[in-house]
């Protein structure tokens, strides 16, 4: 801590930046890194090395070697490299490996060598080779930008979803650019490149020439360009050794430096802070590093080892074959607490933790000087804030100590920024470990966030300690521990040195019934990986079945399938496998499967009875379910347009019926066979259509017709009920106005519905004077309510009183009106006084 600033550098008056080494590498390269090719992902990702790329041509029998580190150099995995040659390697967003071919063929492996997929940049990338390549990360995915030989770009902005876009050409290019990059600007991909003392920009459609304001005109020719992390910044490096320094919209300049250099730099990366005002880059030769910025001075390094620059969000990562440092600007809380001389309210807070744990009285005397001020709350806060940009763990606690030590002078302090810190940072150290060899920093990891790096450890196939930081941060299970669980049980069923029964006892011991996890997903990797039995078994443990049966189907066990989906009592999901075993199965075997699932088949007729009505009778026909197939010939008549047609399906159904033994069901279609032969006589008699009625509709219509000894045959010949006929017949005879008819039929016999019918029937076509022929023929129980209907209410109360009946009496009340029928309203209630006293 006493020697704290002296890696410190300045850069202006305001800046310091700093190196310090992550790891002592592990890996113990014999080749320069110069040799080989180089890709490391950023967010403290992997490293991959193509070894011996160099000498492949030199020495055809020497296959290179691709191989994967951790930061920390220790191997994750590698392969001989046996495909063509490799022109660029690079990292996607879910640290995927992307080897891209001379041939225009991208190879994509995971951190393990295993290969995932290809894909190929276009005929005309095939044709022409790469020249060079770049892999580049926006909002819309990972990218990949391709110079071919012809001296043509080609992009697509997202890998997942391949698009191939050729840009436009540039005039007169003959050779390759000096240097290019990719920008994105406004969720636009365009190409800037460098031909000499020239810049162009590549859209979606035009090639343009632009200037770089404030540029020097002896700036010379460009040799090397940069774009920051987030793309908004844009470096140029000249054959003078000039810096230009600006917007990537080319818009504005933001300072220039002259390195006095003029030989090419190997890299050139930008090296900021989010939300800092330092703008600086970091420009790499053989043995030099130069950090230059918005200041006439810069600094340098010394590099003892040939070195690799790797771009991060708040600074540098630089690798070389001994070590991994770090490079970047010193955050504003840090130089707060940290720079020599400093009285801000966080360096005097350090310094009062110190002296109290020495038991000094400074300790108080720095306490105050804080108190006085009214700046302990902002004290504490930038000792908090300070901490998590460390990467010791000494200098962490101490700052932690000094913000515990301070937050207890402080009234209601929230303690959750100190809690969250405390967390952080413990997550942090254990990633950090060179075993682990993720060297995120805070701003990195806030960034990332922590679903991204939980995502990254289990790529990593670090299932305990991704576990112990979901139970340590207090994660939910779905989000945390069961997901993690999940992966690691697709991994395990790819191992294959253990028996089927093993893997699934393995699995279902570790798993049981934790919360989000989906043995069904489980199943589905096995299954891919040729494993199907093993998925069988893992779907045991499934416990709903829509997961299972999707699967089962997929595995071709369908019968399986039947028998979970009916076992779930899911009909949707029992159609489902039903119709796949139709397309799947020939009709025999089909139907004999559904032969053995009386539920699959009652469910199968149900569809059938909607959609496919010939499969239904070659069901009921296999079955010999006479009865049904005589339901289905009646069906099937409604939709025929011909009587003959309908006709003869009724004739089927009667055959059927007979064979059923079904002698109602007989005697029924009979009489519709019957009626349909008389409506069609019917028809061509009077000369209108009587076809589709029902037999009580076509009575009524030859009643309404006038046709009446055609009625009474049918009544006779048909059997209708007495009482169902007469009340056909009077509702005709009303409907016609024929008042005359209603009165000799009502005299015809005695009716078998009563008289109150046409009483009721007679006042409903407005007719009261017809009504009152009838109302003295009702029986004496009707009466009342007969004499009420035509508006009798002197014979309704003489009715009610001569049967006593309270209830009459009160109906009849009701009906009566103060103006018209006052002598009656007393007359009933004479009588109701009556009746009372007794």
């Amino acid at each position: 801590m006493d020697c704290y600033t002296a890696n410190w550098n300045p850069l202006g008056e305001e800046a310091f930046y700093r190196k310090f080494e992550l790891y002592t590498m592990e890996w113990s390269l014999k080749e320069d890194l110069r040799d080989c090719l180089v890709a490391a992902a950023p967010y403290g990702g992997p490293i991959a090395l193509l070894k011996n790329n160099a000498r492949k041509e030199k020495s055809p029998g020497i296959r290179p070697l691709l191989e994967i580190y951790s930061a920390s150099g220790l191997l994750l995995a590698s392969i001989p490299w046996k495909s063509g040659q490799l022109v660029q390697l690079g990292w996607t967003a879910s640290e995927d490996l992307l080897c891209i071919q001379e041939d225009g063929t991208v190879l994509v492996y995971n951190l393990f060598c295993e290969f995932k997929r290809h894909f190929s940049m276009g005929n005309e990338v095939l044709q022409n080779h790469v020249l060079e390549a770049k892999v580049f990360h926006t909002e819309y995915g990972t990218g990949v930008a391709i110079l071919t030989g012809a001296h043509r770009f080609s992009l697509t902005t997202n890998i997942d979803d391949l698009k191939l876009r050729r840009m436009p050409e540039v005039p007169g290019l003959q050779k390759p650019p000096s240097c290019w990059a990719v920008l994105s600007q406004d969720r636009v991909t365009i190409i800037l490149l460098a031909v000499g003392q020239d810049l162009y920009l590549l859209d979606n459609t035009s090639c343009s020439v632009v200037t770089p304001p404030g540029m020097s005109p002896s700036a010379g020719a460009y040799l090397q360009m940069a774009v920051s992390f987030n793309y908004r910044c844009l470096a140029l490096f000249t054959d003078t050794g000039y810096v230009w320094m600006g917007l990537a919209t080319l818009k504005e300049k933001l300072c220039e430096f002259n390195s006095s250099i003029r030989s090419p730099p190997k890299q050139m990366v930008w090296c900021m802070r989010p939300r800092s005002r330092q703008r600086a880059v970091v420009v790499a030769w053989d043995r030099q590093l130069m950090v230059v910025g918005n200041s006439t001075e810069c600094i340098q390094f010394v590099l003892d080892e040939d070195s690799y620059l790797v771009p991060e969000l708040d600074g540098v990562r630089i690798l070389s074959r001994t070590s991994h440092e770090f490079l970047h600007e010193i955050p504003e809380a840090s130089q707060e607490i940290f720079k020599i001389a400093s009285m801000a309210p966080g360096a005097l807070l350090l310094e009062a933790q110190k002296e109290y744990e020495k038991e000094s009285q400074k300790a108080d005397e720095y306490l105050r000087e804080i108190k006085d001020q009214k700046l302990l709350p902002e004290a504490v806060s930038q000792c908090i804030e300070a901490a998590g940009y460390e990467h010791e763990p000494d200098t962490q606690k101490s700052l932690l100590r000094a913000a515990s030590f301070g937050k207890c002078f402080i009234d209601k302090f929230p303690a959750e920024s100190f809690v969250r810190m405390c967390q952080d940072l413990r997550v942090l150290n254990a990633i950090r470990d060179y075993q682990i060899g993720i060297p995120l920093t805070f701003t990195q990891y806030k960034r990332l966030t922590i679903e991204v790096l939980l995502d990254r450890l289990v790529l990593r196939r670090l299932y305990p300690l991704a576990i112990r930081i979901c139970e340590y941060l207090r994660l939910s299970e779905i989000q945390g521990v069961s997901r993690i669980l999940a992966h690691w049980a697709c991994y395990k069923v790819q191992q294959k040195d253990k028996s089927d029964e093993e893997v699934a006892h393995a699995i279902n011991q570790k798993l049981g019934d934790t919360p989000g996890i989906s043995y069904s997903e489980i199943a589905a990797r096995a299954y891919d990986c040729g494993r199907t039995e093993l998925a069988i078994k893992l779907l045991e443990y499934e416990p709903r079945s829509g997961e299972q049966v999707p699967l089962l189907l997929k595995m071709k066990r369908s019968k399986l399938a039947l028998s979970k989906a009916i076992e779930s009592g899911d009909t949707d999901l029992v159609y489902t496998v039903v119709l796949h075993l139709k397309n799947e199965l020939n009709r025999g075997t089909f139907f004999m499967t559904l032969q053995n699932q009386p539920v699959a088949l009652s469910l199968y007729r149900q569809f059938c009875k909607h959609q496919e009505r010939e499969t239904l009778k070659d069901l009921y026909n296999q079955d010999d379910n006479h009865q049904e197939l005589g339901n289905f010939h009646v069906h099937s008549s409604y939709s025929e347009k011909r009587i003959e047609g309908r006709v003869g399906a009724l004739q089927n159904a009667l055959d059927e019926y007979y064979k059923a033994k079904n002698e109602f069901a007989a005697k029924a279609t009979e009489d519709q066979i019957k009626l349909l032969r008389l409506q069609r006589h019917l028809q061509e008699d009077f000369d209108k259509p009587y076809l589709d009625l029902s037999l009580h509709d076509t009575v009524s219509n030859l009643i309404l017709d006038g046709h009446h000894k055609r009625a009474e045959q049918l009544y006779r010949e048909f059997k209708i009920p007495d009482k169902r006929y007469w009340w056909l017949k009077i509702n005709a005879l009303a409907n016609r106005g024929d008042w005359e008819e209603m009165e000799k039929f009502s005299k015809s016999k005695k009716s078998p519905i009563g008289y109150l019918p046409f009483v009721e029937i007679s006042v409903k076509h407005h007719n009261r004077y017809e009504a009152k022929k009838y109302a003295p023929r009702v029986t004496p129980e009707q009466r009342v309510k007969a004499f009420v209907l035509v508006g009798d209410l002197d014979q309704a109360a003489d009715a009610a009183i001569e049967h006593k009946n309270e209830t009459e009496m009160n109906f009849v009340l009701s009906k009566c009106t103060a103006s018209t029928d006052t002598a009656v309203a007393e007359k009933l209630n004479r009588a109701r006084a009556q009746l009372l006293k007794k």
